[in-house]
């Protein structure tokens, strides 16, 4: 059966209710369509170490700083063999200009609204901007070690040093 570009497939780990993720937890699975409309199953991952970073919109200031803080720690993370994915809702073809005028090297994925991969990663709800509130993607990152299962969550991210951290955090420099 094949699958739209736009549909997203949801693992098993899917679950109604709220449960917040733990460190050492089985990382939800999920496909995803890329930049080129290619289809992202994580689980297809197993076995090596995965980055999900969820931002809100390609090329504002906050994004374009984190994205490129990946892009410029890409070396070290590839030496590491660690894959990075990029979620936000924005379409394909605003990924691969957010790619091109960055010069991006890594995978950005499309989590289209209502976004349940999001959802299911706690990373998609209610915000509030200068007194109004609206449902929105919310910057939060996590690393996935080899077994899948969730090694580093980050809730609270600092945009331009997020790459950063997590060097420092798992000891790679």
């Amino acid at each position: 059966m094949e699958i739209a570009k736009e549909e997203v497939v949801l693992g098993s780990s899917f679950q109604l209710g709220f449960m917040p993720l733990q460190i050492g937890e089985q990382a939800p699975d999920f496909t995803l369509p890329d930049q080129d409309g290619n289809l992202v199953n994580l689980s297809s991952y197993k076995g090596q170490r995965v980055i999900i970073y969820f931002y809100p919109k390609d090329d504002t200031p906050g994004c374009t700083k984190e994205a490129c803080n990946f892009r410029d720690r890409w070396k070290i993370l590839q030496d590491h063999k660690i894959k990075i994915f990029g979620i936000s809702k924005d379409t394909a073809n605003k990924h691969l200009k957010f790619i091109n005028k960055y010069q991006l090297p890594f995978t950005l994925l499309t989590d289209l609204e209502p976004c349940p991969v999001a959802t299911l990663y706690e990373s998609y709800g209610l915000k509030k901007f200068m007194g109004k509130e609206y449902m929105g993607m919310k910057r939060q990152t996590f690393v996935i070690d080899p077994e899948g299962k969730f090694e580093l969550i980050y809730l609270k991210v600092k945009a331009a040093t997020m790459a950063d951290q997590i060097v420092e955090d798992l000891a790679l420099s």
